[in-house]
């Protein structure tokens, strides 16, 4: 049940959202299909938020266990239950306007209704804002869902990059070359993991030799347009580094032979065409 708390997630704040507008809506009285819809809706978002905190229930464990994240998973749990328990008072609330439905005093109930479902989605907000933050600033369940190894490589994929990036921009580039080296390392056959790892040899360890021959042993597929001018273009810029700017014109040369429609490529070659000043 845990690889199905998303979809419930999404299904609880989907149709709680729209059954609390429709019962505001409904005490105008104006058009009458309107009560009968709240009502549907609001029953069926409870049901889905009575699903989404049992999954949720069910999928902590996992993630608990990362360090640092137990509190926010306590707090997520936490408001995700408030939201559940909040919508029961709704659903009660509108039983008991459903039994007194002829009563003068069932507009009086279904006001009281729409005030509780307002706290209710204030309710569903925190609980949301809390799953997002678990999961974006926590990495919450990512990569460890549907229990796939792949996936948890992937994770470990994108940390590696999106850390090597925050080593970049803060100037530490040994750092940075030395997570997309284990990158690489991890994904000798991924071409796009290589081409990042080569970029960082070019860019975090200024070794442009070092780069061309990283370069060298890529080979991008043929029928891969945008992975072949990142290629050429990586390669010209290692060329051009190193000081020969002849065959870095050469190889961009290539790229506009077989890609005469990409403005980019043509400016890059009469940059390599004009003399250095």
């Amino acid at each position: 049940m845990a690889y199905y708390h998303p979809q419930f997630v999404h299904f609880a704040i989907a149709l709680l959202a729209a059954g609390v507008v429709l019962r505001a809506l409904s005490l105008l009285g104006r058009p009458t299909f309107v009560g009968p819809a709240a009502l549907t809706l609001l029953l069926g978002g409870t049901v889905a938020a009575v699903l989404a905190a049992q999954s949720g229930t069910a999928a902590h464990g996992p993630v608990e266990r990362i360090p640092g994240v137990r509190q926010a998973v306590v707090e997520h749990e936490e408001w995700g239950k408030r939201t559940q328990n909040v919508f029961f008072g709704v659903v009660a609330i509108e039983a008991l306007a459903l039994i007194l439905r002829r009563s003068p005093r069932r507009r009086l109930i279904l006001a009281s209704s729409t005030v509780v479902g307002i706290i209710g989605l204030v309710c569903l907000y925190e609980a949301g804002a809390h799953g997002g933050q678990l999961v974006y600033a926590y990495a919450g369940g990512v990569g460890i869902r549907s229990g796939d190894p792949a996936d948890v490589e992937r994770l470990l994929l994108a940390g590696l990059y999106n850390q090597a990036q925050v080593e970049r921009k803060a100037g530490r580039g040994d750092r940075a070359s030395a997570l997309l080296a284990l990158a690489a390392d991890r994904h000798p056959n991924d071409p796009e993991v290589q081409l990042a790892a080569a970029e960082s040899i070019l860019v975090d360890r200024k070794d442009p030799s070092g780069a061309i021959e990283k370069l060298r042993g890529i080979s991008p597929a043929q029928d891969n347009r945008s992975m072949r001018i990142r290629h050429g273009m990586l390669t010209a810029d290692a060329l051009e580094a190193a000081g020969q700017r002849e065959g870095a014109a050469a190889v961009i040369q290539g790229l506009v032979t077989e890609y005469p429609d990409v403005a980019r490529l043509k400016q890059r070659l009469d940059a390599l065409s004009k003399p250095r000043s």
